[in-house]
């Protein structure tokens, strides 16, 4: 068990949480939520001790290992990726290092032999001699094959070491285990690795994310970060969310049967108050109206921005026909030979572990990249609006939020523009932000804004929910359903996925498409997606 006791923190004269009293207890998952600011991370940092609290402070049960998602990819670049894991128990990997610098010895002597029999008999008690092999198991279960397992974690990619990371906290069954945005930069397959693994551990779980499906998935509790307090809810995310709902609408409605009876007392007290008979009627029912005390409100910390995608023109029949499209960069076949063709009630999602074939083709069908073969056509009646992964570029300028936005838009008036950044909470001095100075969610949201201000019918979205809080994704979410346009996209959040797209494309090992009319729970469930998966890596491995 982990428990926070009258913890404060204070930056500057602000208090980001005051008098926090919370226990977590074991073979619960609890999902920590709250707005963008609300204090998630900062939270985190205090339960694993990386930041000491203003006042109060954190106890855990004697002899229970505490173990957290480190959030620095570089720390242990000169470590093979093997080690990278087992540190994740601190004592474990110290016996192992400390065993060969004895074994190491050259003049081995009688206290060595001591020490290291004391040693073989801690490590074997921690289960070491499973240690590599449970490692290479967490690994592989990420999606890091096996010939990575002795690389330095250097010589690896920005996702690969997230997930050699995400297994040096899994590792070694800790007791208590902090996860903040787990799922970032993971596949979809190893979320949903993760999401088995978390289901079947026993001990106690806090973890912070964005992705409510693995929220619903894993968290038996919710702890909502609000005003600096933290309030815990039994059951999932959806759950919370019903419950704190109803919980305003039935304060709501005992305000409103209150106010009703205030109102009743208030013409009684003013019709009677001057009426000798009905004095004492009166004064009763004065003491009464005092007694009624409203409940107080308090307005959530979070904020919803408004996305909805209005094309500017309907779309006709013929949407998009792609014919053999192929590319090879550095030596690897990403696409291979890729025709499909879209309708104009096509909302597709492109799914697959390897995010750089999804990118060139995205690309490559808004013209920022030339294939090697094949070729593309848009229908004479789209308009297309790209999101892309990579958008760092874009804000390369020293243009101010509004400046930016109206290069985009052919009503160049400034109270038009104003509006569209205002559905993206951008209010007030914020449109005079400069560029430069803009956090990765608000990059996120200028760049929705462009989208919504372009009018296009045909949307291609890559990684949109990267930087964004639980709300603008379920904003996003929102304004993608209802979008009459064709959707084109790929997001790592599987409601996103579930409940917009009407088509599955998955670019499989080799650059090879897999194309099906379906939902993403159906297409996960197919055994011959499977099938044909295995097939494809079969295939890849003999050309290799």
């Amino acid at each position: 068990m982990i428990s926070a006791n009258n913890v404060t923190l204070r930056v500057g004269k602000k208090a980001l949480f005051e008098e926090v009293n919370i226990k977590f207890t074991e073979g619960n998952c609890y999902g920590l939520i709250g707005a963008n600011g609300a204090g998630k991370s900062t939270f985190l940092k205090i339960l694993s001790g990386q930041l000491e609290p203003t006042q109060g402070d954190i106890s855990i049960t004697p002899g229970q290992r505490l173990s957290f998602l480190q959030q620095d990819h570089f720390k242990y670049d000169e470590y093979p990726v093997l080690d990278t894991v087992i540190m994740g128990n601190a004592r474990l990997y110290e016996i192992m290092k400390e065993k060969e610098v004895i074994y190491a010895k050259e003049d081995f002597t009688d206290e060595d032999g001591i020490k290291a029999s004391e040693l073989e008999a801690e490590f074997a008690t921690m289960n070491g001699w499973e240690a590599e092999s449970d490692a290479a198991a967490l690994l592989n279960g990420l999606g890091i094959e096996t010939d990575l397992h002795y690389k330095y974690l250097k010589d690896l990619t920005g996702p690969e070491k997230v997930k050699v990371l995400l297994a040096q906290a899994l590792f070694g069954n800790p007791d208590i285990l902090l996860l903040d945005e787990p799922t970032n930069h993971l596949d979809l397959d190893a979320i949903a690795w993760l999401e088995e693994f978390l289901i079947n551990f026993e001990n106690t779980v806090i973890v912070v994310s964005h992705d409510r499906y693995f929220l619903n998935k894993v968290c038996t509790q919710i702890a909502d970060i609000d005003y600096g307090k933290i309030q815990l809810y039994a059951g999932n995310y959806d759950f919370w969310y019903e419950s704190s709902q109803l919980l305003i609408r039935q304060m709501k409605e005992a305000n409103k049967k209150k106010e009703e009876k205030i109102k009743e007392l208030q013409e009684f007290i003013s019709r009677f108050s001057a009426n000798a008979s009905k004095s004492k009627q009166a004064t009763s029912r004065k003491r009464a109206l005092e007694k009624i005390q409203l409940d107080e409100i308090k307005p959530s910390s979070r904020k919803y921005p408004y996305i909805d995608f209005r094309p500017n023109r309907e779309i006709g029949n013929e949407v998009l026909a792609v014919e053999g499209l192929s590319k090879t960069i550095d030596g690897e076949k990403i696409l291979d030979n890729i025709s499909f063709t879209l309708g104009h009630d096509d909302k597709v999602a492109f799914v697959g572990s390897n995010e750089l074939a999804k990118t060139v083709l995205f690309k490559i069908l808004i013209g920022e990249m030339e294939p090697d073969e094949g070729t593309y056509k848009w229908g004479i009646t789209t308009s297309q609006a790209y999101f892309p992964k990579d958008f760092g570029g874009e804000f390369d300028s020293d243009y101010t939020i509004t400046e930016w936005l109206t290069q985009y838009s052919e009503n160049k008036d400034a109270t038009y523009v104003r509006g569209f950044l205002g559905r993206m909470l951008f209010s007030g001095e914020d449109g005079v932000k400069r560029l430069k100075v803009l956090s990765g969610g608000e990059k996120v949201r200028c760049l929705l804004s462009k989208m919504m201000i372009s009018g296009a019918n045909v949307l291609l979205l890559d990684e949109p929910t990267n930087h964004l809080d639980m709300e603008a994704i379920t904003a996003l979410n929102n304004g993608m359903i209802k979008f009459p346009g064709v959707l084109l996209f790929t997001s790592r959040d599987h409601q996103i996925v579930q409940t917009t797209a009407n088509r599955i494309m998955e670019i499989v090992p080799g650059g090879h498409l897999i194309d099906k009319i379906t939902t993403y729970d159906e297409y996960l469930e197919s055994d011959e997606m499977a099938r044909k998966r295995q097939t494809y890596s079969v295939q890849t491995e003999d050309e290799d």
